[in-house]
């Protein structure tokens, strides 16, 4: 029997509430802030990927969905969403837009990594960027829309963290200082650590392995090494953060995990014990744009996987509207009842009214257990003698009562007591 690749999940109409209602209040949130849809490709030419997210990170090395096409041209399913939107933003001239150019997106991601609660190799994201503006304005406006947006969830138990990692002048002595403080740590490294020290250095501060842990925390940290330029930048953001009341605390382990950041990164991590490490998170990358053939342009994201969202909301037993299903059940007895029927339903749904039909030839208390199965408020049961007469029977499934309506007064009717109810 075939079944999901392992990794991948269907999304079952149950669990589609919960994403109706992220992407509404994701799509609500970005209108109040002024971002705008955009839509990429699920693939890519693999080289935006390795040039963008960098050739030493998990993503890049380990996690890819990688192939050739029929035309012998390297493809790469989409692994992250900010080089497509990037790619984007070159590609169409939007430099020539009034800047910043503000755009969101909700797209499926492909890493091929260990399956886990709230991390699957097909996972959905909501993300948005901000490209064409360096003020540290920006990264507040930014921050706070994704600390607004988990609030407009009813998400509760949460808390934010932010850190500089510097820029293209300052961060180098910053890495050196930190290979030296890992060069006297020798075997104490776990196998991954030991490749990073050379590779990727900053991601030694986000190493999970115990060991490691106990080194990161007397780690040399990245806002000791800023540049006066990003030290200003720095204090700027938090100055902006402190004025708009967001509570927040620095963490000089906070790195993020794709080579492309510069400056403020940030994520908002449940405070739940044992819940997922992260909910979302993002930064600047203010030299992207220029590394993928553009003019240089500052730019500054953020990005959150809809899975681990919809686990904290049932975590913290957030009550979510439920999707509105039809409340009539349409049921009839006889071949003139029948084909009147057809017709009486599809007046009914052109005027807004969600209906279900019977179909097949089950008895009328076959038809009515079904309505009662369906959770149906009302069923209109029309016979051949309410054919002859152009009337229904309407019955309240809750309250056993019932009355005979004219065709013309039924979607009336239908209308004022669906109305009172919601």
């Amino acid at each position: 029997m075939y079944q999901a690749p392992r990794g991948t999940a269907d999304i079952l109409p149950a669990e589609q509430a919960y994403r109706r209602y992220i992407e509404q209040k994701a799509s609500l949130i970005c209108g109040l802030y002024g971002y705008e849809r955009i839509d990429t490709p699920t693939f890519e030419n693999t080289k935006l990927f390795t040039r963008s997210i960098g050739d030493g990170t998990d993503i890049v090395e380990k996690e890819m969905y990688s192939f050739q096409d029929k035309g012998g041209n390297d493809i790469t399913l989409r692994p992250e969403g900010t080089a497509s939107v990037c790619r984007a933003y070159i590609e169409h001239g939007m430099a020539n837009l009034p800047q910043p150019v503000k755009l969101f997106y909700l797209t499926s991601i492909y890493r091929y990594e260990r399956p886990q609660a709230g991390r699957l190799r097909e996972f959905h994201q909501f993300g948005y960027e901000a490209i064409g503006d360096a003020d540290p304005v920006i990264d507040a406006e930014v921050i706070e829309m994704a600390w607004r947006f988990y609030e407009s969830l009813g998400l509760k138990k949460l808390s934010l963290i932010v850190n500089s990692i510097g820029c293209s002048e300052c961060r180098p002595n910053y890495l050196q200082k930190l290979r030296d403080y890992y060069d006297n740590c020798g075997e104490q490294l776990c196998k991954d650590c030991q490749t990073r020290r050379e590779r990727n250095t900053l991601r030694l501060l986000d190493c999970k392995q115990p060991g490691c842990q106990k080194l990161i925390d007397n780690a040399p940290k990245s806002a000791d090494y800023l540049c006066d330029s990003c030290a200003e930048h720095f204090n700027l953001l938090k100055k902006y953060l402190d004025d708009i009341g967001l509570p927040y605390s620095i963490s000089h382990r906070l790195v993020r995990g794709l080579d492309y950041y510069t400056r403020t990164v940030f994520e908002i991590q449940p405070e739940t014990e044992g819940a997922q490490n992260t909910l979302g998170g993002g930064g600047r990358y203010d030299n992207l744009i220029a590394e993928l053939g553009g003019k240089p342009t500052a730019a500054i994201g953020f990005a959150a996987g809809i899975e681990r969202i919809i686990l904290n909301l049932k975590r913290e037993d957030v009550q979510i509207p439920v999707i509105s299903k039809p409340a009539v059940f349409l049921a009839n007895m006889g071949e003139n009842a029948k084909l009147a029927a057809v017709k009486l339903a599809s007046d009914l749904r052109h005027a807004g009214i969600g209906i279900i039909q019977s179909t097949g030839t089950k008895s009328l208390k076959a038809q009515l257990r079904q309505a009662n199965n369906l959770n149906m408020r009302f069923a209109i049961i029309i016979g051949d003698e309410e054919v002859a007469s152009q009337t229904v029977v309407l019955k309240d499934m809750a309250a056993a009562g019932q009355e005979n309506l004219s065709w013309d007064c039924l979607i009336p009717k239908l209308k004022e007591i669906l109305t009172a109810s919601t």
